[in-house]
């Protein structure tokens, strides 16, 4: 597996986790205080197109480091829920770098 398909993966999560924080703040602001209706309209637009970029990434990475569909599914989801892909995203980094590097990939914990 190349070095690049991992690093797509890194910059698309931490993108999609940034971006996620940002959407919930503006929602805050939107509901809690009633103002920028118009900023959380761009940023939610903001994050949807790139969770769709990250959702094809995660996918392609996935499918090159042969992983079950549960564990994808769940570092598919990880980009809806807050911090949670920037949890997600170190443990996949961890597990996928032996597979760029050639080396013998670490065992699963349960």
């Amino acid at each position: 597996m190349k070095k690049s398909v991992l690093t797509r993966y890194r910059v698309m999560a931490l993108v999609t986790a940034v971006m996620l924080l940002v959407l919930c703040t503006c929602m805050v602001f939107k509901y809690g205080f009633d103002t920028g209706e118009d900023v959380t309209f761009a940023v939610s637009q903001a994050h949807g197109v790139l969770y769709i970029i990250y959702l094809i990434f995660a996918f392609d990475l996935g499918s090159k480091a042969k992983w079950p569909f549960g564990k994808l599914l769940w570092i598919l989801l990880s980009g809806t829920i807050p911090f949670a892909a920037f949890f997600v995203e170190r443990k996949v980094v961890r597990e996928t770098l032996p597979l760029v590097s050639g080396a013998e990939p670490a065992p699963a914990k349960a």
